[in-house]
């Protein structure tokens, strides 16, 4: 991909200004330079932000960009930690999709829902809850602020997968804006005088944009399918003393399907999450428990568990697992939830105070204070998917990697942790994390709150850290590899293009000659070129 011309882009950005309107085009570098970073790394700067109102849009300026060879490149949320939108060269167009944030329908009767792109997670939680109604899959942790065309290029775990899968399995149909500004609709959206209510129709060609890195397209509307919102759910906790014990039990639990969201955490991750959280945060906290549960005697009584378990609940060492169940009947969760602790004490768990998964469930989008350790350090996570027999070893095998370089972590201060959480009964997600002292980019001044961010000391630059912690990430995907995992939020970060046979990745290409001959779309996403 070659650099744009100063006057190509002149020229461009004269017509992104009467597309657009001349407030939603920025060529300010400052700026440019926010967006053209994530949470891990800097791209390379981009030349112009463009923040289209819709579709039609969408569709002009992509078409523009594309007819004088500029890269354009999708940002959501800005919340991908694998430079799955900042510029791979430099200079380029970055499309901000935040202005698109509509919930364009609501369809009870036919169950299903479309928003534009840049909806949040949480919007949509919002504009559905009241109507006792819910997407099977409804969000990441990061959900405040991650939208959801985010999610369909890069793939979301936690909210509901457990039970449903990750965010490509409630999908029904998309709408996509290819490079030459034609727009392909998907599922009975592609049928003429059809509603979206339906994903098979011939080929599958939603799951063909789905995942894709925002390599492929750029994703202006999204229809997912509705449940009704189950009316009882029910909260565990366990404590084991061994990495093998959480590893399995978390695996068999998986395998039920009986858990809408399974979640685990190491001894480092669980004090780190302890840590962070403030006296002011707690109230907040309790103030939703209480409000979540459905009475006010069962709040009170359920917050006062809360307040009176505190944070010495867990032993220092354990290893912990947490299991939300929900369903249509009390006496339907009480079932699940037996059967799922029945499972925890064959691995030799401890049953501990519930208080973390009833925070979450109570809290689930909660300001992104997370992505800086609990000292003001850098944080940054890996993670990969592997088959549910082979997730416990695979763990295994990555935190004897962390051992074997403890020496080294320790004298550049970095601290790792673990989360792992399932997707349905055949996915087992481990996500690794490296807390460290560094200087903190733009990207985090501005996502975190600022009170909390004004608490925290700061780091100076820490080069050497730094690159040992890469270093060791890349270390980690290795190991993913020797495992066969899959992996999310792909960007230009993991080796999909490498791990592909021949028959796969010549089909892969194929699909990104026809929709964008140039290769002006998100270029280097996927590995392609």
């Amino acid at each position: 991909m070659s650099v744009a011309t100063a006057s190509a882009i002149d020229d461009l950005t004269a017509v992104l200004k009467q597309i657009c309107g001349p407030e939603h085009v920025i060529s300010d570098p400052n700026e440019c330079a926010v967006f053209s970073q994530d949470i891990w790394q800097k791209g390379e700067t981009a030349d112009l932000i463009v923040a289209p109102a819709d579709s039609e849009e969408t569709a002009k300026l992509v078409e523009a960009a594309s007819t004088r060879g500029v890269a354009v490149y999708p940002r959501g949320g800005g919340m991908s930690y694998t430079n799955g939108y900042t510029p791979a060269t430099p200079g380029g167009v970055i499309i901000d999709f935040t202005r698109m944030n509509r919930v364009v329908e609501i369809n009870a009767e036919d169950m299903y829902v479309t928003v534009e792109a840049g909806c949040t997670w949480q919007d949509l939680h919002i504009a559905l809850k009241p109507l006792g109604l819910r997407t099977p899959f409804w969000g990441p942790l990061s959900g405040i602020s991650s939208t959801i065309g985010g999610g369909l290029s890069q793939n979301n775990a936690f909210f509901g997968a457990g039970t449903y899968g990750p965010t490509s399995d409630s999908v029904t149909s998309l709408k996509v804006v290819l490079a030459d500004g034609s727009i392909v609709e998907t599922g009975t959206a592609s049928t003429r005088g059809a509603k979206p209510f339906w994903r098979h129709y011939g080929p599958d060609l939603t799951g063909v944009f789905m995942g894709d890195a925002g390599a492929l397209g750029f994703k202006v509307e999204a229809t997912f399918r509705l449940i009704q919102a189950p009316s009882h759910e029910d909260w565990a906790s366990f404590e084991f003393a061994t990495l093998d014990g959480v590893a399995k039990a978390a695996a068999d639990m998986a395998r039920t399907g009986i858990a809408c969201e399974l979640f685990g955490f190491d001894p480092n991750l669980t004090k780190v999450r302890l840590k962070r959280a403030s006296l002011a945060a707690d109230v907040k906290t309790l103030k939703n428990v209480v409000a979540g549960q459905g009475s006010l005697l069962k709040g009170v009584k359920e917050g006062a568990k809360i307040a009176l378990a505190g944070r010495s609940f867990m032993a220092d060492a354990a290893y912990s697992l947490h299991a939300i169940v929900e369903g249509r009947s009390k006496a339907g969760v009480a079932d699940g939830m037996a059967e799922l602790k029945s499972i925890a004490e064959k691995h030799g768990a401890r049953e501990i105070e519930n208080s973390i998964p009833k925070i979450i469930r109570a809290n689930p989008f909660t300001p992104l204070n997370n992505m800086l350790g609990p000292e003001g350090e850098r944080w940054a996570p890996v993670h990969g998917i592997i088959s549910m027999s082979d997730g416990p070893a695979c763990w295994a095998r990555i935190d004897a990697l962390f051992e074997t370089l403890r020496d080294e972590l320790d004298a550049h201060n970095i601290l790792t942790g673990y989360l792992v959480t399932t997707l349905s009964t055949n996915g087992y997600l481990i996500e690794p994390v490296f807390i460290w002292p560094e200087e903190l980019f733009d990207i985090h001044e501005r996502s975190v709150e600022k009170d909390f961010l004004a608490r925290l000391p700061r780091h100076k630059s820490n080069p050497d850290a730094t690159a040992l912690v890469a270093k060791v990430r890349s270390a980690v995907v290795d190991v993913f590899a020797e495992f066969g995992g899959a992996h999310f939020q792909i960007g230009k970060t993991y080796p999909y293009r490498e791990s592909r046979t021949a028959a796969a990745w010549a089909l892969v290409e194929a699909l990104k000659s026809h929709v964008d001959a140039k290769r002006v779309i998100n270029p280097g996403a996927l590995g392609l070129k």
